[in-house]
């Protein structure tokens, strides 16, 4: 059994959604699983595993933490390099920090720059797959798609378009551009590999009428994509695009109108939604996702968990970068738990890990692939210390079960926690940090002064 490898830790499991199953009919603690040509083959004791593939390699993480990598639903790559600037309103933000950075893009060169720098800082979070927006330059696709396959990982994502005079000069497209650009990047890289492709308008407030006409008639000519874009983020943008869109019944009809509500959409935040949009994701199983650090950094509001996930709707977890102000999902699950608290409904350990594997995976349409440990899923892992700071390990000894030993490193944990990323069955995390310690070739923008 060449490249065979047995993998030993805490092998945590969720077997079920811990939104709608018992804890203690959710998950199962595995003390070792073994990788075979990239995939999951088996999981069970040391002893078992071992007697069963005696000439597989034995990498051994002690007590450490195995777990599905992780899966960011809603992340905007090209704004890696503004994260965690200083915030204001979504409009103001996207026009002081989103949009320029964003036409640096038309250089191919710094696209492939800034999406490899990327994908090593989120696998060194132990992220092993992203859905992302790119720019309007179809090459900001092709470098994000070129360095996730050098990296063997699962990405979904799209040419962002916006043809509205809403968004500036130097990143608007047209109705027919952004059809006949998103077709051939559909051509080129949609199922190929790892890469699924998202069609993505923006927001309906930097989209025309005719362009969303355009990409819904796209969408169904390429019913296997996703669609991606935003909804409901804040309430003033709410009134933007009723301005804008004066005819539509709710902000979700500007969308549906245009034949972009269905299965395999994503819509980003969703935090401010009347009955009717709510009604409509849920008839169609869409997905909505939760965006929690964003949410707070730029004052947008507090998404309704326990009222969507009542009514059935899928839910992902997304750091939503640079909007958001952390890489990590760690981060992010914190935030989500902090959310839950303001609306007096606080997610266990459990579900937290849920939305950031099985249930990213589940609103992207991908549970067969990513986000989960079954037997046959690729083999993409994210390995956790414990006891990563002092501060950490003094809370986790006192644990007394799995889950009050998880939590502190959900709460307080970092890129500290990380032991390994293997994407594919492939160790990836050294290599990730070696790159990252190089030096930049890109400038600084400007001179601090």
């Amino acid at each position: 059994m060449s490249g065979t490898k047995l993998i030993l830790g805490q092998v945590l499991d969720l077997v079920a959604d811990p939104f709608k199953a018992p804890l203690g009919e959710a998950h199962v603690l595995h003390e070792a699983l073994v990788v075979a040509q990239g995939k999951i083959a088996a999981l069970g004791t040391k002893a078992n595993l071992r007697a069963a593939y005696p000439e597989a390699e034995i990498l051994d993480h002690g007590h450490a933490l195995i777990l599905p990598g992780f899966v960011d639903a809603h992340v905007h790559f090209p704004q890696t390099g503004i994260i965690a600037s200083w915030g204001k309103r979504l409009i103001d933000w996207l026009n002081s920090y989103t949009f320029p950075e964003e036409m640096r893009f038309g250089d191919p060169a710094y696209g492939a720059e800034i999406a490899a720098l990327y994908l090593d800082l989120v696998l060194c979070h132990g992220t092993t797959s992203v859905t992302s927006f790119c720019t309007i330059h179809p090459a900001s696709v092709d470098a994000l798609f070129t360095a996730a396959q050098e990296r063997g990982m699962a990405v979904v994502a799209g040419k962002t378009c916006m043809d509205r005079d809403t968004a500036p000069p130097g990143l608007r497209d047209t109705a027919q551009s952004a059809y006949d650009d998103s077709r051939a990047l559909i051509e080129r890289w949609h199922g190929k590999g790892r890469a699924t492709y998202a069609i993505t308008p923006r927001f309906s407030p930097t989209s025309t009428p005719d362009q969303l006409a355009a990409l819904g008639a796209l969408w169904a000519e390429h019913p296997s994509c996703l669609m991606q874009t935003h909804l409901s983020e804040q309430t003033d943008e709410i009134a933007w695009v009723r301005g804008l869109y004066p005819q539509a019944r709710d902000y979700l009809d500007t969308y549906e109108a245009h034949g972009l509500l269905g299965a395999g959409g994503l819509y980003g935040h969703a935090i401010h939604l009347v009955a009717r949009e709510i009604d409509r994701l849920a008839e169609v199983d869409a997905s909505v996702i939760h965006c929690p650090t964003s949410n707070t950094f730029i004052g947008s509001g507090l998404f309704d968990m326990a009222g969507l996930q009542a009514r059935g709707l899928r839910i992902g977890l997304a750091t939503d970068t640079g909007g958001g102000s952390s890489f990590s999902m760690l981060r992010t699950m914190a935030a989500a738990y902090e959310i839950g608290q303001l609306r007096h409904a606080p997610l266990h350990a459990a579900q937290l890990l849920w939305l950031a594997t099985a249930g990213s995976a589940q609103a992207q349409h991908q549970s067969g692939d990513i986000g989960t440990l079954a037997v046959g899923s690729v083999a993409d892992l994210c390995v956790l210390d414990l006891a990563s700071t002092p501060a950490i390990a003094q809370r986790a000894q006192r644990a007394n079960d799995i889950w009050e030993a998880v939590f502190p490193t959900l709460m307080m944990g970092d890129d500290r926690a990380l032991i390994e990323t293997y994407v594919g069955g492939v160790a990836r995390l050294s290599a990730a940090r070696a790159r990252l310690a190089r030096p930049r070739s890109s400038p600084r923008s400007a001179p601090l002064s």
